[in-house]
């Protein structure tokens, strides 16, 4: 009661790639907006949450947020550090100017009014903000809040237990006895990290996966602009078996439908191998089936096999936190908080709801969601419902 009322026009909640690139392109069309941010800075996911060797796996065409090239100079993959001086540079480029510290409590649209009502807790000061828009871009991104698995007994190891965004390097863990939970990009990249470090390491793997390599990839992706996804993917299983043999002799089974119908499909991205694979070969990575159960320090596999450990890494991905503080009365999002519509018409929902980076297509599924969103609002200053928007 008595709060007063921050009018916008368009408020976007998220200050990673997603919604400085929406807010660079909204502004690049003269159209009014705030991004609103639970951190102290921009792009926390890659400045906090990261392990200190990661890389952009995919090549810098791929990567490249709207209207604002990498330089031509700039190496195909883009090391970490350049990349976050990338979105530096973005955020200086276009003057977007994020509020941080500021978490979103709950967010409302108001039908009598037509406008969203969004409450935020700013964590510097303590005080509560609110904030009235005509559109609201949900751009907090598919990985809010890191998963922990239900594993009977992990909550009682008695090692260290660390989920994959609290990681940083394995010179931590030399000459520990290591597992790494999770054979996606980050727990097979973590897992090569602790071995080249003197980490005595394993790694369950439970699902099939396609290893490939970053050049193949990136051979793919842009063979996919001349030719049918099938023909493509089935070039790839080629190439990915004439590179690294039979995997499933080292426990590491190849999915039936081809690596980008299976992106596509799910969302589950292909192996960027950048060594691990060797490793697993030569027996200095153990490749372990599911967890059972978990005593003390021992893990029992689902093939009765057990092992002790010092320390567990759940590289296990992360979720969504947006249905805990959108008022979603008209279902755009299901309950893990994506959105229900699929690619590529996910991006826009009712009452000038959008969201931003939740396509699972990366980098280049911001930039395409980014453009899409400000081409939209635009069209409805254009359609002369300008001063009506500003009301």
């Amino acid at each position: 009661m008595g709060m007063a009322m921050r009018e916008q026009v368009v408020i976007i909640v998220g200050a990673g790639p997603s919604g400085l690139a929406t807010s660079a392109c909204l502004k690049n069309l003269c159209i009014p907006n705030v991004v609103i941010e639970r951190d102290d800075c921009s792009a926390s996911l890659w400045k906090k949450r990261c392990y200190d060797r990661l890389n952009l796996h995919l090549g810098k065409e791929f990567c490249e947020l709207p209207h604002f090239p990498f330089p031509p100079d700039a190496p195909t993959f883009i090391s970490k550090i350049d990349f976050i001086k990338y979105i530096d540079d973005y955020s200086a480029r276009f003057e977007v100017k994020p509020l941080f510290s500021r978490e979103v409590t709950d967010a409302t649209y108001d039908r009598e009014v037509q406008r969203w009502i969004v409450h935020v807790n700013n964590t510097c000061t303590n005080n509560v903000e609110c904030y009235s828009g005509r559109f609201l871009v949900v751009a907090t991104g598919e990985n809010s809040e890191g998963i922990v698995p239900e594993i009977p007994g992990l909550p009682e190891f008695e090692g260290e237990v660390l989920h994959s965004s609290l990681f940083k390097s394995g010179k931590d863990y030399s000459g520990k006895n290591v597992l790494v939970v999770g054979c996606g990009n980050s727990g097979m990249e973590i897992a090569l990290d602790l071995s080249n470090h003197g980490a005595e390491t394993s790694i369950v793997v439970r699902n099939s996966i396609h290893v490939m390599n970053k050049e193949l990839i990136h051979m793919g992706m842009r063979l996919l602009r001349y030719f049918p996804m099938a023909l493509v993917d089935r070039l790839m299983v080629s190439c990915s078996i004439w590179l690294y043999g039979d995997t499933s002799k080292f426990g590491i089974r190849r999915p039936e439908e081809g690596p980008f119908l299976l992106k596509c499909k799910t969302g589950r991205s292909p192996i960027l191998d950048l060594g691990t694979i060797k490793k697993i070969k030569t027996g200095d990575i153990k490749v372990m089936n599911a967890i059972a159960y978990i005593r003390g320090n021992e893990v029992r596999f689902s093939n009765n096999e057990k092992q002790v450990f010092d320390a567990i890494i759940l590289a296990t991905g992360y979720k969504s936190t947006i249905k805990a503080w959108l008022k979603d009365e008209d279902g755009f999002f299901i309950e893990d908080g994506m959105p229900r519509a699929k690619y590529p018409n996910h991006w826009s929902g009712p009452n000038g709801l959008y969201c931003a980076g939740l396509s699972k297509r990366g980098l280049f599924g911001v930039s395409e969601d980014a453009m899409n969103i400000a081409t939209d609002i635009y069209s409805l200053f254009k359609d002369g419902l300008k001063d009506k928007i500003l009301l």
